[in-house]
């Protein structure tokens, strides 16, 4: 693949942040960027793709009204692990 040399103005300690992200990873900041575009770049012709394919050219708005939860989440949890188990002890 050819490279292309690209200058982009970014806040300098944004960079500086990055860079050291990146050396965390292994990785050269330079190549962690270019994976990062190339990312967005399959979301967006993915969503290219998959709105031609539902014969779309606007993307649908959800609409629906927020639920909220009955009870304690930790009670939930707890009902979702037992009837996890329910389920596989048969």
């Amino acid at each position: 693949m050819a490279k292309v040399r690209a200058s982009i103005y970014v806040d300098r300690k944004v960079w500086e942040r990055f860079r050291a992200y990146a050396a965390r990873r292994g990785v050269d900041a330079n190549r962690l960027l270019e994976e990062l575009m190339m990312d967005e770049v399959v979301d967006l012709v993915l969503d290219e793709v998959l709105l031609r394919a539902a014969g779309g050219e606007e993307e649908e708005v959800l609409d629906f009204e927020p639920v909220e939860p009955r009870g304690s989440v930790s009670e939930l949890v707890r009902i979702a692990r037992d009837e996890r188990a329910r389920s596989i002890s048969g």
